[in-house]
């Protein structure tokens, strides 16, 4: 069997990572079951530092029967320490989940011992990611570059967008496979009692300035019709939720906002059942795990143009919308919420039969089978 040691900051039951998370757990649960074994080398604590809980430290354990997981505590982590688990692994692929984490992502690639060894960019080299503390990420780019380390390697994009943004970056030299994300495929939800004139909305994501949940908020204060927004999500950006705070003091009286904390990856189809849309116009995502999980729901969605879900509108899924244009925002938000029940009906089916399209699981397939196949 094909062995593929897996490095990456954060794993289940750490969630607060988004999108990389539920994408490494999806390809453990979805690809190569029975054929390939998979080793996962994480950290044993969530993105904010809290310790995992139910899960033994700094040894081997079993996630499902092909995959085997070893939460580093901060004590344990040492060059040695990687080097000598991935040589036992006797891994045949060297799948290093992000850029820019120094034990997760340089070390293994540096020092780690593998016939093939590919860099996931996990959406860290989009035009939106790099534009967020981009002096620092410029400059480690830039040095990553002087020293030819991109050609000791394969890289994997989701698509050719991000593809094209890898060798953006890396130059045209760059070997990059594409191969898109495994999702998690909800049940088609029953139609909430929509009233023409209102409208529940939810946004599940990290609190960040990436996921613009400001513009939402600014573009509510325009709003005519009667609006419930419930945000989840954990705080990344400390003072971008101060921000979001203010805002949400100001909101007239038609509007109500309601921060509901985590909702833990499990508990995300449960939660989804008491609202009509789904609203996330991120400024940029790799692939947006929890829009796709809306949309196979049939939670109609509004987003921006910087995810891999566009047309919406043209296939009653939802409608696409620009990323700084708070009247733009409002008028889909007042389109959706005016809206009656028979008609919210026809959106509810076509943001189902949207996600569905989306996916192809053979082609998915076939595209890791390429990927994880290659020799160096």
């Amino acid at each position: 069997m094909t062995t593929i040691f897996i490095c990456i900051d954060w794993f289940h039951p750490a969630y607060k990572a988004g999108g990389p998370v539920q994408s490494i757990a999806n390809l453990v649960e979805q690809y190569g079951l029975g054929q390939v074994n998979f080793k996962i080398f994480c950290s044993d604590t969530d993105l904010d530092g809290t310790v995992n809980k139910g899960v033994p430290f700094d040894e081997w354990c079993n996630y499902n029967p092909y995959t085997q997981v070893w939460y580093a505590s901060k004590q344990s982590r040492s060059v040695a320490l990687m080097k000598r688990e991935i040589k036992h692994s006797n891994a045949d692929v060297l799948f290093i989940i992000g850029v820019y984490s120094w034990y997760f992502n340089i070390v293994p690639f540096l020092f780690g011992k593998s016939p093939v060894k590919i860099i996931s960019a996990r959406g860290m080299l989009h035009a939106g990611a790099l534009s967020q503390k981009s002096f620092k990420k410029k400059i480690f780019l830039a040095l990553w570059k002087m020293s030819g380390l991109q050609h000791r390697c394969f890289f994997h994009a989701t698509d050719e967008q991000e593809k094209g943004f890898i060798r953006q970056v890396f130059g045209k030299k760059a070997v990059v496979f594409i191969a898109g994300n495994f999702p998690r495929v909800f049940a088609l939800q029953p139609l909430p009692q929509k009233r023409a004139g209102e409208l529940k909305m939810v946004s599940i994501a990290v609190i960040s300035s990436m996921k613009n949940i400001v513009l939402v908020l600014e573009a509510l204060q325009k709003c005519q019709r009667q609006i419930k927004y419930d945000i989840y999500g954990p705080v990344k950006d400390e003072t971008y939720w101060r921000q979001c705070q203010a805002i949400i003091k100001m909101l007239p009286e038609n509007i109500s906002v309601s921060y509901k904390g985590d909702v833990v990856p499990t508990k995300i189809e449960e939660t989804l059942k008491g609202y009509e849309l789904f609203i996330l116009p991120s400024k940029s995502e790799n692939f947006g795990h929890a829009i796709y999980e809306a949309l196979s729901a049939g939670k109609p969605v509004i987003t921006s143009h910087h995810t891999p879900f566009n047309d919406l509108y043209n296939q009653h899924a939802g409608m696409n919308v620009t990323v700084e244009n708070k009247n733009e925002m409002a008028k889909a938000i007042d389109f959706f919420a005016a809206m009656p029940p028979e008609e919210f009906e026809g959106w509810n089916k076509g943001a189902r039969c949207f996600a569905l399209k989306r996916i192809d699981m053979d082609k998915l397939k076939t595209q890791y089978d390429q990927m994880f196949s290659q020799k160096w």
